[in-house]
């Protein structure tokens, strides 16, 4: 069996992939087209983001079982095809779950403090202190749209901070809430109450979109809204037109609806803070998704192992 690395990652892949006796082939960077030539050579692929495993992609494999993906999100694969042609899907949820929930926190904490805009100021020999005025969070609402590991893990944070805790998650069990002192609240509910409003969900058709200019006019003057989830569950025109009419008072954003965002529209919006994906930007978090996806993958092409698969047959 031999395993295809189709996009960067930390070495450690390919330590748990030699140490499983499993050969495996690393060509990253691959246009489209050399990709489907030679996807279906191999019993596996690794992927992270980089790679678009499209319908066109996966439509025509006989010969490829699993896909590994070091991440959370899957909008990157397309899952009907890979289910109709019985290739199990997996992902590595706990992998990057503290440098997600850590950069979240961070990025609040930059909003309400202005810290990089006081940063920028003071790089240029000026004196502010006064023009950045900040507000705690300390006695905030924050609003967390999924409840999962990342979402749980920023409401523990914030838990400590001295933040109160909603969520409008439908699935999240009472367990859960009452350990990490929260409450479930309606959609409608989460958007007016929240001071801080948190993005931890998957991108589907229920979710595209979810944040636009109707439902951005419910929330409060005062509020920010923070996306280390995925791009597409804001319109980004919509929020850049609430920020420079000041419908709310920021945002900060690290996922984009197309990446790498080189160009985008919400460049230049007032109080926006844009950060070029790096929700699972830490050493520790690359070490943690190689390792995962490597050990998933191996497992199950030499034991039929399932673990962390987002798809069935």
């Amino acid at each position: 069996m031999k395993i295809l690395i189709s996009d960067k990652m930390s070495n450690k892949v390919e330590e748990v992939l030699n140490s499983k006796s499993i050969d495996f082939d690393i060509k990253t960077g691959m246009e489209p087209d050399e990709l489907k030539s030679v996807i279906d050579q191999y019993d596996g692929i690794l992927i992270r983001s980089a790679t678009k495993l499209t319908a066109e992609i996966l439509k025509d494999c006989s010969n490829l079982k699993v896909i590994g993906r070091a991440g959370v999100g899957v909008d990157n694969v397309d899952l009907d095809t890979a289910t109709k042609n019985k290739i199990l899907v997996m992902n590595t949820p706990l992998g990057n779950l503290e440098a997600t929930a850590e950069l979240t926190v961070g990025l609040m904490f930059s909003l309400f403090r202005h810290i990089h805009l006081a940063s920028e100021s003071t790089h240029q020999g000026k004196w502010e202190k006064s023009k950045f005025m900040g507000t705690e969070l300390k006695g905030k609402t924050l609003g967390i749209v999924g409840f999962g590991n990342i979402g749980q893990r920023v409401a523990e944070i914030c838990n400590v901070i001295g933040m109160k805790v909603v969520t409008n998650s439908k699935s999240v069990s009472d367990n859960d809430l009452n350990k990490l002192n929260a409450s479930k609240v309606s959609t409608s509910e989460l958007l007016k109450m929240s001071d801080v409003l948190s993005l931890h969900t998957k991108l589907n058709d229920d979710t595209r979109n979810m944040l636009n200019k109707e439902t951005i006019a419910t929330m409060k003057k005062s509020a920010v809204i923070i996306n280390c989830a995925r791009g597409g569950l804001i319109n980004e025109s919509d929020l850049k037109d609430s920020l420079n009419n000041d419908v709310i008072a920021g945002a900060a954003i690290d996922v984009y609806e197309k990446e790498p965002a080189t160009e985008n529209v919400m460049f230049g919006a007032k109080n926006l803070l844009l950060t070029p994906h790096l929700g699972a930007s830490s050493k520790e978090a690359q070490i943690n998704v190689a390792i995962d996806v490597a050990n998933q993958v191996a497992d199950y092409l030499k034991e039929n192992k399932i673990v962390n698969n987002v798809n069935s047959f």
